[in-house]
């Protein structure tokens, strides 16, 4: 049998996934990482995007998170995110409605609305509405 390492994909609500996978990858600040069993240990920020965990014979799951930490031990993968999706869970038309409330708050500028906060929102409606485009294909 094939090495494996465990992976914990927590959100701020619940715990998403628990399991062990052959190969993660996720989307680190720097660039996309993958993670093998027995990698060297890391800290690493994670921006929006998709999380895709390789489950061995051919079979993979996919994740949405909306940024956070990612840690890996030996033997451990861990991705704290604020929020985080499971795939066939993810609703596009949600995303794109998000994606032109923070637009429109960014506009204008009354609002009172962060401007950070804003650029981020986009930012993450705009990952998530790619990784649902992603995953039809």
């Amino acid at each position: 049998m094939a090495d494996t390492i465990h992976v914990d994909i927590v959100s701020a609500e619940e715990q998403i996934f628990s399991g062990e996978a052959q190969m993660v990858y996720a989307p680190a600040v720097m660039g996309e990482v993958g993670i093998a069993p027995r990698h060297t240990p890391l800290i690493s920020p994670l921006k929006p995007g998709e999380v895709r965990l390789d489950m061995g014979g051919g079979k993979e799951e996919f994740f949405f998170i909306s940024g956070g930490i990612l840690e890996v031990q030996p033997h451990v993968v861990t991705v704290l995110s604020d929020t985080a999706i499971r795939a066939d869970d993810l609703n596009e038309a949600a995303a794109l409605e998000a994606k032109k409330r923070a637009e429109a708050a960014l506009e204008d500028q009354k609002s009172g609305l962060d401007v950070a906060k804003a650029r981020a929102e986009i930012a993450a409606a705009a990952a998530q509405i790619a990784a649902i485009k992603k995953w039809r294909r």
